[in-house]
């Protein structure tokens, strides 16, 4: 009997003292909120990351507004990476993120996108564009001009352009980039207008035309920890500036906006 009562005593020791022990204790994860758009660059820079240091990353992926929104509502994230510095502006506003940390990371363009198979093809975008004709009785996708960042770039670009009064009753506003995207390669529009970097991904539309970079706001991607971020949030934010990230950023179409680091 004492023996057997040793034995669940050591069992005991064995199965609780591995719970409170320090390896244990420390939760080796952290979680990310970044936009849609980042989805396929991230994967690989995450996975990356995880390979080098052995600490998870579990991404969840938006659009931004909506992203800013949930970090407001207390979601437990420790980094966000914003398709624009509007929304990373937001957060900071509303006391969620670690200013210091905050790096302008990244940055892409918008292009015009039609189904692979579409006829439209080599389009000049420039004043006097007349997207609404080219669209005809068709739809145009893109993120939600109000509050998603590409569906913000696209309607300043084409107000200066002189064309979105007349397109303006044709878009399908999405609730994120990558939304829109799938509209466009099922068929569900004719036309679109999402990141240079999402149309590189998706096999199902083709890039028909590139906006002028002068005719929208620079497209800028803010990444930082929020107030609440683990500590091993300093470690991941440090691997997003190094040569390993930028070399994965620029593969999938990113422009890397910093120096990196070795």
């Amino acid at each position: 009997m004492r023996r057997l009562a040793g034995l669940s005593f050591l069992a005991f020791t064995i199965l609780f003292g591995s719970i409170f022990s320090p390896a244990a204790a420390q939760d080796k994860t952290l979680t990310v909120f970044a936009a849609a758009s980042m989805k396929n660059a991230l994967d690989d820079v995450d996975a990356a990351y995880t390979a080098k240091t052995g600490v998870k990353i579990s991404a969840s992926y938006a659009a931004s507004s909506a992203l800013a929104k949930q970090i407001e509502q207390g979601a437990p994230a420790d980094i966000f990476v914003s398709a624009d510095i509007d929304w990373m502006d937001y957060a900071i506003n509303k006391k969620n993120i670690n200013v210091p940390t905050r790096i302008d990371l990244l940055g892409n363009s918008i292009v015009l996108i039609a189904p692979k198979d579409s006829k439209i093809d080599n389009v000049t975008i420039g004043k006097g564009f007349d997207l609404a004709k080219l669209a005809g009785d068709g739809k145009i996708a893109t993120g939600d001009v109000k509050a998603v960042p590409v569906g913000k770039y696209a309607q300043a670009a084409l107000e200066k352009l002189g064309a979105w009064q007349a397109a303006a009753p044709k878009f399908a506003m999405a609730e994120s980039v990558r939304a829109a995207l799938a509209l466009v390669a099922r068929g569900e529009a004719v036309l679109g207008i999402v990141y240079s970097t999402d149309a590189k991904v998706e096999p199902g539309v083709k890039i028909v035309g590139t906006f002028p970079a002068d005719s929208h706001p620079a497209i800028i991607y803010p990444v930082a920890a929020t107030t609440n971020a683990k500590p091993d949030a300093t470690g991941y934010l440090a691997f997003m500036k190094s040569s390993a990230a930028k070399t994965i950023f620029e593969k999938y179409g990113f422009k890397y906006l910093i120096t990196p680091t070795t």
